[in-house]
């Protein structure tokens, strides 16, 4: 899998902006505090790290794919960027991050328990967890079908809906969550905002 994204992260052109780069930026904004420590979890080209900091933040970007941690160091070179096993532990001590942000990232993931868990054990007490998703709600499968997101050879493995994803936050031991959806018209919103609280 980590060669899948290695190849992903060399093919993507170099100035790329994420979709709905404004709705999850102000999303992840309206969340962090000046000082705190942040995690983005599946950082890519480094732009949510570089606002975090810009928000007064100290993040660190993570990766699976070293392509993405050089082109993140290389555009933003003043930040810090790591290299992250795609799978088992992530290289942080306990209670390390205030805030762990996690965009488009929980859809791709083998071992959800496991880097649930992860995420867990690296919050801080009272730590917040901010995730995105794509929304998969019955009228936009309905419309849409799950061909989009469901190609054999695709990097898509699991789909979410507001009570799923809620389900699975509270599963984990999460308190205080909430799953809102964004982008589009009601009824067929594109995404999922979700925050929780270690």
């Amino acid at each position: 899998m980590r060669d899948y994204y290695e190849e992903l992260w060399q093919r993507l052109p170099a100035e790329l902006e994420p979709p709905d780069w404004e709705l999850r930026r102000d999303f992840l904004l309206g969340e962090v505090r000046p000082g705190e420590r942040v995690l983005d979890l599946g950082s890519g080209s480094g732009v949510f790290t570089a606002a975090l900091a810009e928000a007064g933040a100290r993040p660190v970007g993570a990766e699976v794919a070293e392509a993405a941690v050089s082109r993140a160091g290389t555009q933003h070179p003043s930040l810090d960027f790591v290299l992250v096993p795609i799978d088992g532990p992530l290289p942080f001590q306990d209670n390390t991050f205030d805030l762990v942000w996690s965009s488009e990232v929980i859809e791709h993931l083998a071992d959800t328990a496991g880097w649930l868990s992860e995420v867990r054990r690296v919050l801080a007490p009272r730590g917040r967890l901010l995730l995105t998703t794509p929304s998969h709600g019955r009228l936009r499968l309905a419309l849409h079908g799950v061909e989009p997101f469901s190609e054999p050879l695709g990097d898509h493995l699991h789909l979410y809906t507001r009570r799923s994803l809620g389900e699975l936050l509270n599963e984990f031991g999460f308190v205080d969550v909430s799953v809102r959806t964004a982008g589009g018209p009601p009824l067929l919103r594109r995404l999922l905002l979700a925050r929780a609280v270690r």
